[in-house]
């Protein structure tokens, strides 16, 4: 072994590395006029297995990227308020980006000649929208403010939560066991924590965190708030996961709860420390998208099916949501972009394959069509909006 070549394997160097080729993701992005985003996850699949293998997929790396989903979401939460989430046309629009998507996975893997278990994960693995790219683009170009961008916030939320259902309720179907009982207990424990969490947050904490600014150990140690506040964003990301949901979702709900007290007299602003462990978290778990992806598995049988799961990936989520809000009223522009803004499926599709594989209710090689239609679709969206909906915003909507 060459002296001291363990400190290759270090957290210290593996983080160095990441954030290395999160920085030449930056100039790729550059280079083709597209969001970091983009050229962060081609960056990690050039340097991942797929090509060079200079990182892997580890459980360090994969600790890095939940890290960097809820402080992503923790920080998108500051943006939106209570009543954003309560949006009876979100809701509509949630619902059908969820029923549609399943039902045309179900029906691809099917026809494909898979099994009725396989085809189930398939279509579930096709319902979720990963709101934290979504996000972060629209954050990126500078329209986050908007009400469309706020729609598709609200409604991905919501999707997710349907969606978290539908892997539970799939789960239980393919074992047999499922019951109205069990439905009904999942939709109220899940609706539940979003509530009480949310109302917790925002007239108990909140108001407690203003009071506190005003004492003099506030004024003593201004950063004691923020640490609080980075705290109670992992507490409810843990919470949301005790009860079956995705972390993600209990941090952009401490976001939302959080959101009329980002800034304080005496103490540090939250928003502003929390951008800065933002900008370096989710460099590394855009990166790690495409790190997790190995393309060498890949069959032609394969390479067709994922095509194939590609474009009704999309398909679904711009009839399922896009039309959804064009009848509810939108207009066509507006309803394109919710429904592009939909199609990400990012690290919650991934998610639910892994949780397949892991259940041997799907092979290898499904696991890998999944990811190849969780990184694709999650690039797809970013060049539409820079190259389409968002042509004009262009040069308003570099990053600041």
């Amino acid at each position: 072994m060459i002296p001291g070549g363990e400190a290759l394997y270090s957290p210290a160097f593996q983080v160095s590395l990441l954030l290395a080729v999160a920085l030449g993701g930056y100039l790729l992005a550059s280079r083709m006029n597209q969001s970091a985003v983009v050229g962060e996850i081609l960056a990690g699949l050039v340097v991942g297995p797929s090509v060079l293998g200079l990182i892997t997929y580890t459980d360090f790396v994969a600790a890095l990227a939940e890290l960097g989903a809820i402080i992503m979401l923790f920080v998108i939460g500051f943006e939106f308020n209570i009543r954003d989430l309560t949006n009876s046309t979100y809701g509509v629009i949630g619902f059908f980006g969820v029923l549609v998507p399943w039902v045309g996975g179900y029906i691809v893997a099917v026809e494909f000649g898979y099994s009725f278990s396989t085809a189930v994960v398939i279509g579930v693995a096709l319902t979720a929208t990963s709101i934290a790219i979504t996000a972060n683009v629209l954050r990126e170009m500078g329209v986050l403010h908007t009400e469309v961008a706020k729609a598709i916030i609200g409604a991905a939320v919501i999707d997710d939560i349907l969606s978290l259902i539908a892997l539970s309720l799939s789960i239980e179907l393919i074992s047999g066991s499922l019951s109205f009982d069990t439905a009904v207990f999942l939709l109220i424990k899940q609706i539940g924590f979003i509530a009480i969490a949310s109302l917790v947050g925002h007239y108990i904490i909140s108001r407690w965190l203003h009071s506190f600014d005003k004492s003099p150990f506030a004024r003593k140690y201004p950063e004691f708030i923020f640490i609080f506040a980075i705290m109670m964003a992992f507490l409810y990301a843990s919470f949301a996961e005790f009860i079956g949901m995705s972390g993600i979702i209990g941090a952009f709900i401490a976001g939302v709860s959080f959101s009329q007290c980002i800034s304080f007299k005496h103490s540090h602003s939250i928003k502003g420390g929390a951008n800065y462990l933002y900008i370096i978290f989710a460099s590394m778990f855009f990166v790690s998208l495409g790190v997790l992806v190995d393309l060498h598995h890949l069959t032609p049988h394969i390479l067709i099916f994922a095509l194939v799961l590609i474009a009704i990936a999309i398909i679904t989520k711009l009839i399922g949501c896009g039309l959804s809000a064009k009848l509810m009223g939108m207009n066509t522009k507006d309803s394109l972009i919710l429904g592009f803004g939909m199609v990400p499926r990012g690290e919650v599709a991934m998610i639910v394959g892994l949780m397949g594989l892991n259940m041997a209710l799907i092979g290898q090689d499904i696991y890998i069509a999944i990811l190849l239609m969780s990184l694709l679709t999650t690039i797809f969206t970013p060049i539409i909006y820079r190259g389409w909906l968002y042509k004009d915003l262009k040069k308003e909507g570099e990053p600041t």
